[in-house]
Parts: C-alpha cells; structure tokens; sequence
C-alpha cells in the first residue's frame, strides 16, 4: 500500500512516499525535493553470523548518472567505485543512525541509497540521511529513531534551511545537523570564522526543522503499522563478568594508567590474557568474543569512574590540559612547504604543493555543486602509525573523511584564486597516532602552507573535545565532564568526539560523533571557551607569535609589496610543476624573518 507524508522545510517542500518500489527489502522510501529524488532501502538479517563480534553496518550511497540525463564518463561509460561525495555522503548517513541500533545487535544490517534524478540545486545527501530514518522506521528492524537531518545555511545574515547550490555559494555557513526530537546526534560542516555565539543559534535553528522532518516520519511509520521484530542480543554474561571483575577489578586502574600508549596497551593485554585463563578454566566452551565484551565492560567501567569520581584523566592531565605541543618547518627539502606537528603522542607530516590553477581537481557532481576545486587536502594514515601491520593503497572512508573534515577547515584563510592564482595540495602523513590525527592534519598543514609562502587570510587550528557521561536507570542524564585534546583510550571509551577548528575570529570547521543515542542540545552550551579560561602558555605564545606574521595586518601590507611568482601556465606534468620550487623559495624567503 502506498503511502505519502511532505513538510515544508525552509522554501522547500520534502516529501517521501513508501510501498511504491522495493518492496521486498524490509523498508524502502523515495525522498523527494524539488526534482530531486533519492530512494533508499534498508535491510537486516534474521540470524548472526557465526564468529561475529561487531555490528556489521554498511552504508552505501550511489550517484547514477542518468539522474542527471549524463553518460558516466570513461572508457566502459558505467559508473565506478564511490566518489568522495558519494564517500562523504555515506559517512554522514551511517555516523547518527549507528548509535540507535540496541546494544548487542550484531545481525548484518544494509542501508542503500541510489540517487534517481538530480536538479542541480537541492543537495541528496540531507534526503538520503532522513530517507535511511525512514526506511528504518518504517521497518521492522529495531531503531530508536526516526531522526531528522537539515542543511543550515547564512545568507545576508540570516539563517537558511536546506539552502539551494546557488544560495550556498552567498552563504558563510554549511551547517548539517542531525537530531533525534529532543537531542543532537551528529553535526558536521565548515563556516567562514562563525563567532562561536552565532554557532549555537544556528544549532537551535536547525533543531527546530528537524522536528518537522520527524514528525513525518512518525506519520509515516504510523500508517505502516509495521511491528519490531524482537530478536536475542548479544550482550556480556554475568557469570563471566564476575569473573573478570575477581581478577582484574583491583589492577585495571593500575594499568590503565601506565604512561605511554605502547606500555599501557602491553599492561592492558597482559590483564586481559589473565582474565581468559581463568574464564576458560571454569568455562572452557566460552568463546573469544564473550571473553573480550566481559573484559572490555570492566576496562569501560574502570575508565569511567576514574574520570567522573576520581577527577582523573589516563595521562594524568586535567580535564582541560592540551598536551605537550611542538612544531617544526622546512623540515623535507624539495616540497614547495612542509611541517611536522606533534602532540603527545600523535605526529603528523604535512606537505604543502603549489601548482599552476589548471591543475585544479575536476569533479563529477551528478547532484549539483562546485565542478572544480583548486584547494585539495588528501589525509594518509598509514598501520605503522599505531604500531601495527596492515592493509595499504587507495585511502579508505576514515581517510577520505579526516581529509575533508580538515580540508573545509582550512579553506576559509586559503586566498581567492584573484589574489594568488594557483592549485594548492596539502598531504598530511600520519606518522604517529593516539587521538585527534585529523586535528593534527589541520594544525600541519596551516603550517606547511606558511611554509610554502602561501598569503594565507588567517591561522587555523583544531582541538578534539571528548564527553564522559553517566545516566539514571530511567536514562536521564546524571553528570558529565568534558575532556580536552583526547586521545585514544578515551576516544574508544568516552561517549563523544566533538573536532572544533577555527582562527581567533571564529569557527571555520567541525564535527560531532556520538556513542549515545542522543545528547541534550543545552550541553553544547557547556563547552569551555579556552581563551577566557585556561592561561596561555609561554610555548603556545612562540607559536601564535610565530604564525601571526603571516596575517597580521603588518604582515598583509608587506606582502602586497613581494614580487609574486610568475604564474607557469604551460605545464601540467608533476615533474615540470616541480620546477616551481624556486619560485616558491623567492616567494618565501622575504617573510623569512627570525625564527626566534
């Protein structure tokens, strides 16, 4: 039977309509908007596979060209393996929908969506994320949503719901938010220097559209009248936990606190291997993956009242203590700009590469949107940077994702193609890893690009914001504290990773993901602002000091009197392109003032 709800969000008009096609999968919908429309499905099986330890959720979103009345492009005209946005896209529909699946459930769950005609100004990708809520909702696979998702956009000062291409291109705000009815679940986005109290109204602004799209959902999901399917879940044993609790309880704290990530990993590990002895000699059928949920539920517990009641973080720090930062520049001599960034034990190499503006990267956008960019931020993290071996080549969609999270954050200060007529590419090479790479992608690579004499607008850097809470029986929200500069244990065992970039003007870039189902919208009043809280430190005022030459007001006035390299428009190869960095080095070498 079919079935059609619509709401007016902003100028535009959403609707989505069930039992129309796909009707075998467990839930499908098409999302309309304008003359753009998306059908996503959703399907989830009925038995676990044997092995399984993980919730196995796969998201995939899919441009078609024909959506756009195009041929694909290349030899065999079929579309190929996912662009960026496709990447992108798929990310964004996976990271608010994984947290509301109930604990335990580990049956294989598939979320598809297809891209069935574009119109060139209504962006997909808000459809798909509330198109996968109302596939799920209409389902019969368990889900703690529906969820509603909008583009917030700022055009001439005001605010803009689900703003078209052509708005997008005025607007100094990309803003998407994803909410449950009375909480936040994801935002993600950039803006060009937002002040901060600008930033929470947009969030406020959005929630409030996003209660539209809910209640359609609800509607629709109402007149389906499907119910949830009750399936078993996998969950920790009580007699294992006790276990777990009689051999590890009184030296869990010890080793989670051993200094170094490599010696703590190796305290942790040699507790665990104690743990599955003595499990294994009173159950010896118990299976690994039992053994590791008993284990992990006693390191979680541990983690959280060491932060919440002993006001102890696991390096020692406080709760709003950055670690030890330290910089370097010029450090690879034949990149045009290159830097090394290192905090705590996370260290990140970052190559700057100037280019003639016809290298700028074209880009197939069946859904409408910029065609070209000429400023590009490729993020690489490579097995060694955690100790460890595995797969390498073409970069995956945690890669692809920390690329553009940084990318959008530094673009804001990168000068317009007028003032300084090149293509420009950042790659940031993880070399070390434990907590917050992508932010160090983004503090590298402003670096490198000063490095390389690039008349940047501004100095950007980012901080990783992480969320330890505790919850009444009835899931109201007890307490919480905020830590700044995560690492990796508290990433894996916090509730939130909150990435927040920005100049001494305003916020340019950020991210929110959540482990929650949820997380009230009031608490994102609650985060600290570091610049009227914690005392700068002598190191951090070199830095500032250091980066500031390149965009003080002196400084700007300076530049206007360098002779620029001449552009070299006649080569496109990487080899002769590389014959700029001479260019580059006069380009450098006046602003090369003392180090000191």
């Amino acid at each position: 039977m079919q079935q059609k709800v619509t709401a007016q969000i902003g100028s535009n008009q959403i609707s989505i309509e069930t039992g129309k096609v796909a009707k075998l999968a467990d839930g499908a919908v098409i999302v309309s908007c304008g003359d753009t429309m998306v059908l996503v499905s959703a399907v989830s099986a009925t038995a676990i596979k044997e092995g399984q330890d993980y919730f196995p959720l796969t998201v995939d979103y899919r441009e078609k060209a024909a959506a756009a009345g195009k041929f694909p492009g290349g030899y065999f005209k079929r579309e190929g393996r996912p662009t960026e946005k496709e990447t992108l896209t798929s990310r964004m529909i996976d990271r608010p929908l994984r947290p509301l699946f109930p604990q335990g459930y580990f049956y294989d769950t598939q979320i598809i969506s297809i891209l069935l005609s574009a119109d060139g100004e209504n962006d997909p990708d808000i459809l798909a994320i509330n198109g996968a809520s109302a596939a799920l909702s209409v389902s019969d696979i368990p889900f703690a949503g529906p969820i509603g998702a909008v583009r917030v956009g700022r055009v001439n000062g005001q605010f803009v719901a689900n703003p078209t291409h052509t708005e997008r291109q005025q607007s100094a705000l990309d803003l998407v938010y994803v909410g449950l009815e009375n909480d936040v679940i994801m935002i993600e986005g950039a803006a060009n220097e937002l002040p901060e109290a600008d930033f929470l109204k947009a969030l406020e602004f959005a929630h409030e559209q996003t209660r539209e799209m809910i209640r359609i959902q609800k509607e629709l999901a109402s007149q389906i009248a499907k119910p949830k399917r009750e399936m078993p879940l996998l969950t920790a044993k009580p007699e294992l936990l006790e276990i777990a609790y009689q051999v590890a309880g009184d030296r869990i704290e010890g080793a989670l606190y051993t200094s170094g990530k490599v010696a703590r990993a190796k305290a942790i590990e040699a507790l665990r291997e104690e743990v599955k002895k003595s499990i294994l000699e009173k159950h010896p059928e118990t299976d690994a993956f039992s053994i590791s949920q008993a284990f992990d539920h006693v390191q979680k517990k541990a983690f959280r009242i060491s932060i919440l009641d002993k006001k102890k973080r696991v390096d020692g720090r406080g709760y709003q203590d950055l670690r030890q930062i330290k910089c370097e520049v010029g450090v690879i001599p034949r990149a045009h700009g290159s830097a090394i960034f290192q905090r705590g034990e996370t260290q990140a190499l970052a190559l700057a590469t100037l280019a003639p503006i016809e290298e700028a990267q074209m880009i197939d956008a069946y859904g409408g949107g910029e065609q070209s960019k000429r400023f590009i931020l490729h993020y690489n993290f490579p097995p060694f940077s955690v100790g460890e071996t595995g797969r390498t080549g073409g970069p995956g969609r945690r890669e692809i994702g920390h690329g553009a999270l940084a990318e959008r954050s530094i673009e804001p200060v990168v000068p317009s193609e007028n003032d300084f007529r090149y293509a420009i590419r950042i790659s940031s090479e993880i070399m070390e890893s434990n907590g917050s790479t992508s932010m160090a992608s983004v503090c590298g690579g402003m670096l490198a690009l000063m490095d390389a004499g690039v008349p940047v607008k501004g100095t950007v850097a980012g901080i990783s914001v992480g969320l330890v809470t505790e919850h009444g029986e009835d899931r109201q929200l007890k307490r919480y504290e905020l830590l700044t500069d995560i690492i990796g244990s508290e990433d894996h065992f916090g509730d939130m990773d909150f990435k927040l970039c920005g100049t001494d003007n305003g916020i340019t870039g950020y991210q929110l993901d959540l482990k929650l189902p949820g997380c009230a919208v009031l608490l994102t009043n609650h985060a600290p602002s570091f610049r009227s809280t914690r005392p700068e430190s002598r190191q951090s005022k070199l830095i500032r000091k250091r980066s500031a030459r390149l965009s003080d007001r002196a400084a700007k006035r300076l530049r206007a009197s360098w002779p620029r390299p001449a552009r070299k428009s006649t080569s496109k190869t990487t080899a002769q392109s590389t014959s700029m960095r001479p260019a580059a080095n006069r380009w450098r070498a006046p602003r090369k003032l003392s180090a000191a």
